[in-house]
């Protein structure tokens, strides 16, 4: 399929799983880390995959674009992770043409969170357009439907209290910690892994809780540092990770290590430990549970938190629904108006031939015939009625599909002309 043209044998599709079948284990078998995704997008070349958009956050790993088959999009994802095909079918989704738009719509807006009312998706959703772009797989199709979702999600925050107060999972981690540990101020803290999640919870933690003794670990020192100066924080080595966690009574791990860098094994505590582990892959090892006084909190138990900032939220979601339907409906308008226009205008060629073979005939056989007088005339009869046809596929109760195949027939049009 062309990168403008539609197939008529290709459909939109969004396939993925997310939090609300998937655990954090499955989640972490299907996430993309940077050079997955290229991996991915390169096979989706290969392979005749006309566009598409990757995400992959820890909540969620989803592909939106256009197949003859959903298989050859989920294919993608299982070729390019450790998940397998049977696991996908258990956890995951296929959504098509107009629920796969509603879907976008709602996971680009912060209404299929996993707390409600975080906008972090759509600077991925943002991300993934630009990585498919480079690599030419972006139709005009997705390029609007893209541009209408961030138009979207803009209007949601800037018009609605939906994402008032603090958001995401950095929140819910810091009101986590506030609400289980006592005398929070003198706890000693250890933040390891200074990411986006990282940076925020970090920053959070010197907001909400006035600590002082929180020390900073991240596998590329200077990307600590440089927070820590912002923050006037503690930078230690990566080397000296086994010898902080002994110090620490809170540990909040955000990195995105592919495989557990934090087990049993090296933990000798002498005090209890709160281990909170916002990584996907999940970056610390269940087996740390083993451990006398070691409570490990992972990013899925702290969703399920209730708090007044989220109910509050939820009372938004009808003004937020209002704006997705209004521009879902101009999107709508829009892949109408751009279905038929190429039938429309191939009517009008047909009208305008027939109306020149019969000027032509009728200007030999009368005399005195005013051709300038006929064009004006049957230009504007073609016009209305090329507008009534036009009116009727804009309709929303029009199977549009349906009629431009039946205009096709009538007229005898040639797909081919358009």
């Amino acid at each position: 399929m062309g990168n403008n043209n539609l197939s008529k044998h290709h459909y939109f599709y969004a396939v993925g799983l997310s939090y609300k079948k998937a655990d954090a284990e499955m989640r972490g078998k299907f996430s993309l880390d940077a050079a997955g995704k290229t991996r991915l997008l390169e096979q989706a070349k290969n392979e005749g995959i006309g566009s598409l958009i990757v995400t992959s956050t820890c909540n969620r790993t989803e592909i939106y674009g256009f197949a003859e088959h959903p298989f050859q999009l989920i294919k993608l994802i299982c070729d390019n992770t450790q998940g397998s095909v049977d696991e996908f079918q258990r956890v995951g989704y296929v959504y098509k043409t107009q629920e796969a738009i509603n879907h976008l719509f709602r996971v680009g807006t912060g209404l299929d969170s996993q707390i409600l009312g975080d906008f972090e998706i759509i600077s991925q959703i943002k991300l993934g357009y630009n990585e498919s772009k480079s690599f030419g797989l972006i139709n005009t199709f997705m390029d609007r439907l893209t541009n209408a979702v961030i138009q979207a999600s803009k209007r949601i925050k800037n018009e609605t209290e939906i994402s008032s107060g603090a958001t995401s999972v950095s929140f819910a981690s810091v009101q986590y910690i506030i609400k289980n540990v006592n005398d929070i101020r003198n706890k000693n803290i250890l933040l390891f892994g200074t990411g986006k999640i990282g940076r925020n919870t970090c920053e959070n933690l010197v907001k909400h809780t006035k600590n002082d003794h929180i020390t900073l670990i991240n596998r590329t020192k200077d990307k600590a540092e440089k927070l820590a100066s912002k923050l006037n924080l503690i930078v230690k080595d990566y080397a000296d990770l086994q010898l902080e966690l002994q110090k620490a009574d809170i540990v909040v791990v955000a990195t995105g290590a592919q495989n557990p860098t934090i087990d049993a094994a090296i933990l000798n505590l002498k005090k209890p430990l709160l281990i909170l582990d916002l990584s996907i892959p999940k970056n610390v090892h269940d087996n740390v549970q083993t451990i006398d006084g070691v409570t490990l909190i992972h990013m899925d138990n702290l969703s399920q938190m209730t708090d007044e900032t989220l109910e509050n939220r939820k009372k938004h979601i009808p003004a937020a629904e209002a704006i997705i339907e209004e521009i879902k409906a101009e999107f709508t308008t829009w892949t109408k108006a751009r279905k038929f226009a190429p039938t429309i205008n191939a009517l009008k060629e047909k009208l305008n031939a027939i109306k020149n073979s019969e000027l032509d005939f009728q200007s030999k056989k009368i005399a005195d015939f005013n051709e300038e007088q006929a064009e004006i005339i049957s230009a504007r009869i073609i016009h209305k009625i090329t507008t009534h046809f036009a009116n009727h596929l804009k309709d929303d109760n029009t199977m549009v599909d349906e009629s431009i195949e039946w205009i096709e027939k009538v007229f005898q049009i040639d797909p081919a002309v358009k």
